[in-house]
């Protein structure tokens, strides 16, 4: 019996090994890996240790909002266990998609995290051990998801980029992908729209983009014009403008992030286009608020 096989130390020595080795299963090797983090404290409930019946709603939903109160407790512990023992980023989902495996990791980070200074070097550690993690495990594409791409963090990866010239990982931000659904998201109708955002990729290529079809890219007057004028043709310079106060305000405006008192300032019927990975707080009934960039699941995704 394995009792006495334990007792009288007649037991196979690789019994405990065989046995660890069948927990853990074959390990796969994703084709591609999302390198994403948590946002608000409330985004641990939305993880394999949260709780099924809160994951499956959206996070916004408000018929939860007194269970998300009294579980405030519970997040904040979390938060403070993963800023002081997560030393790397860790599996959130695995997916199918054909014969395509995806998986989605998670830095141990807070989006507030991001914004601290000090911070900026441990996330960037976080990101690189993930990085090199996946470039051993034979992954050939990593995205950089959310704040991981922002570009006073790393400049969307290029830090590790010429700091491991060898990586066989491919390293994207998916900002050409976001450009093309932004892009797709304006009313075909538009002539004119008013770009309210910083230098990212999304909104120079954004305004490139709009400036090859002939339509008016009203800017505020500030340093971004300049740089994002020397990277339009000259010969469609003349669709970039500068927003004066005599200037016509355009029905459609690209914003990342925008306070209640610029929105404020948008004519009535305004369509607000999100550029960026966070949507916009919505204050007015009378404006239409679009979803940030995103597409469809396929069908055939597991």
């Amino acid at each position: 019996m394995p009792l006495y096989d334990y007792v009288y130390s007649t037991m196979d020595k690789s019994s405990d090994q065989l046995y660890e080795t069948s927990l853990r299963g074959a390990e796969e090797t994703p084709g591609l890996v999302h390198l994403t983090h948590m946002t608000d404290l409330q985004s641990v409930y939305h993880l394999r240790i949260g709780f099924a019946s809160v994951a499956s709603r959206p996070s916004a939903t408000g018929a939860m909002w007194w269970y998300m109160w009294v579980l405030w407790p519970v997040a904040w512990l979390s938060m403070a266990l993963a800023w002081a023992y997560g030393s790397s980023a860790f599996v959130v989902e695995r997916i199918k998609l054909g014969k395509l495996r995806m998986q989605t990791w998670a830095v141990p980070r807070y989006n507030f995290q991001y914004g601290l200074s000090w911070e900026r070097e441990s996330i960037n550690g976080l990101i690189e051990r993930a990085i090199l993690d996946a470039d051993a495990r034979g992954v050939k594409v990593l995205s950089l998801g959310l704040l991981n791409q922002a570009k006073q963090l790393n400049g969307g990866g290029e830090l590790f980029r010429h700091r491991y010239p060898k990586l066989r990982v491919r390293l994207v931000d998916g900002s050409g992908l976001a450009t093309a659904v932004v892009l797709r998201s304006i009313p075909r109708d538009a002539k004119q729209v008013l770009l309210h955002a910083g230098p990212s990729k999304v909104a120079c290529a954004t305004a490139a983009a709009l400036c090859e079809r002939g339509v008016q890219v009203v800017m505020n007057p500030n340093k971004e014009y300049d740089m994002l004028k020397s990277q339009i043709a000259d010969s469609k310079a003349s669709y970039l403008e500068r927003r004066s106060d005599n200037h016509h305000t355009p029905q459609v405006w690209l914003v990342d992030s925008i306070d209640d008192e610029e929105q404020k300032m948008a004519p009535k019927g305004a369509v607000f286009v999100p550029i960026s990975q966070f949507p916009i707080k919505k204050i007015r009934k009378d404006c239409t608020y679009l979803s940030t960039p995103a597409m469809k699941i396929p069908e055939t995704m597991q």
